[in-house]
């Protein structure tokens, strides 16, 4: 709003002013740039420019699309919106023998203590730094306190995925959906605002499908943060918070007395890839197949973070298609490859169409 009043402007604006005094009352007076009229002004030009300069700031933290973090912090909770806090990685433990609870262990840099038993040797282990750091790191784990009979200890699978902080454009957003569609009563969009708030599913999506099996059912479809296929337990943690079973309808969840909600895992579908590739002189397939490998996983991940987005409200049938073109776009992103053709997805020249709740899965990757 004030990009206009820069330092010129002011200071030839003041100048032209006592030029204009100095002529009705009959003198001339000295404004050239070594003047002490014009050191005068100067100074004073610059603190009205960082005047303007911070009512600028103060303007754009006021409105929320132009807001820095912690002004819209303050802004979304004058809509009782509150920026998520990051979570803590539930991980899976696998051990020759029971351990007790509350065992820790360390991998590298982080520390997971042992909240609850699986099974015969396999426990959830909660990280001890929250955020999606925990979600990283396989293998083997160092326990901190002496445990007789211990001679395994490994860290595999996430179970529940550990979050960072909501980001600022990702509180952006949920405020102004706040404006767009109100969250009421067990609409839409308030079982939409109710799962994303879930530790594990916050940053990843959901659908929701009312009336699915009759009156008063609903059917949620969700993957985790990691955009990923939730595990059973994350399934079943959003079950209980919903509509836990088996008390389904009583409102003993957040869900509305009366309604069944049945919460499901998207599932995945496999897609195998066959090109003729041609490399750059010197290079091999085993050289460059790690590149297209990870080319390949990062379209597959940018569609999973559109699974959600696919218009279910208007079109129940919308789904996600895997594009022979983008197959072929990504591989030959990749530096060293020169050429691509005879593209199959699943033994055929064609785009694949998922499910209406499926997401891809990289399967083999071949250059015949």
């Amino acid at each position: 709003m004030f990009q206009g009043r820069t330092f010129d402007i002011l200071i030839q604006e003041k100048l032209d002013y006592i030029q204009e005094l100095a002529r009705q009352r009959g003198f001339v007076i000295d404004t050239r740039i070594a003047s002490m009229i014009y050191f005068a002004l100067a100074a004073n030009s610059v603190e009205t420019v960082q005047a303007y300069i911070e009512l600028d700031q103060v303007l754009n933290e006021t409105f929320a699309d132009t807001a820095t973090h912690d002004f819209l912090v303050r802004r979304a909770r004058e809509r009782g919106i509150f920026i998520e806090p990051a979570t803590f990685a539930i991980r899976k433990g696998e051990f020759n023998i029971d351990i007790p609870i509350g065992s820790r262990f360390s991998l590298n840099r982080l520390n997971y203590i042992a909240v609850e038993r699986i099974s015969m040797g396999v426990f959830q282990m909660r990280c001890e730094t929250a955020g999606n750091i925990g979600n990283l790191e396989n293998g083997n784990l160092i326990p901190i306190n002496y445990i007789n009979g211990l001679t395994r200890a490994v860290l595999t699978d996430v179970l529940i995925p550990g979050e960072d902080e909501e980001s600022t454009e990702h509180l952006r957003q949920r405020y102004f959906d706040s404006l767009n569609s109100q969250a009421y009563g067990g609409n839409v969009q308030d079982y939409v605002e109710k799962v994303m708030k879930i530790d594990g599913v916050r940053g990843g999506g959901c659908k929701i499908y009312p009336a699915w099996n009759g009156g008063g059912t609903v059917k949620v479809v969700f993957l985790n943060s990691q955009y990923q296929i939730p595990s059973t337990i994350l399934v079943d943690a959003v079950q209980a918070t919903l509509d836990p079973i088996p008390n389904n309808g009583q409102g003993l969840g957040v869900a509305p007395i009366g309604h069944w909600v049945t919460v499901e895992g998207v599932t995945s579908e496999t897609i195998d890839i066959s090109s003729h590739v041609t490399l750059e002189i010197g290079l091999t397939w085993e050289a460059v197949e790690p590149f297209i490998r990870q080319a390949i996983d990062n379209y597959f991940l940018e569609l999973a973070r559109e699974w959600d987005k696919v218009a279910w409200r208007d079109d129940p049938t919308a789904t996600l298609i895997i594009r022979v073109s983008q197959i072929e776009t990504r591989i030959l992103s990749v530096s060293g490859v020169l050429d691509i053709t005879n593209t199959t997805l699943n033994g055929q020249a064609v785009n694949v169409t998922l499910g209406v709740d499926s997401i891809p899965i990289r399967g083999d990757i071949s250059n015949v």
